[in-house]
């Protein structure tokens, strides 16, 4: 029974990731104008010759959003394609 349960355990935390990245495109998906905001950001990194998928972006999107960094580049994936997709 034991080594089914822990079969079970890492199974469910394999899926882990794949709920988050949905969670985080619903959430851009739902909050249009909060990723209009940030696009906004993204155009000022950009106009400074900061690339929104640089480190200082990331850590500006982690920060605010209160995410990992890999859930934040993933984030600022999600809102640069289906809000700003000229942002660099």
């Amino acid at each position: 029974m034991k080594p089914f349960l822990f079969l079970l355990f890492l199974f469910s935390n394999s899926l882990y990731p794949v709920f988050s990245q949905s969670n985080l495109l619903e959430s851009v998906k739902k909050n249009p104008s909060e990723a209009k905001s940030l696009c906004n950001k993204f155009r000022d990194f950009n106009s400074k010759g900061i690339s929104a998928s640089s480190d200082k972006a990331i850590e500006y999107v982690s920060n605010k959003k209160k995410l990992s960094p890999v859930n934040a580049e993933i984030f600022s994936i999600y809102v640069i394609g289906l809000h700003c997709p000229e942002i660099i």
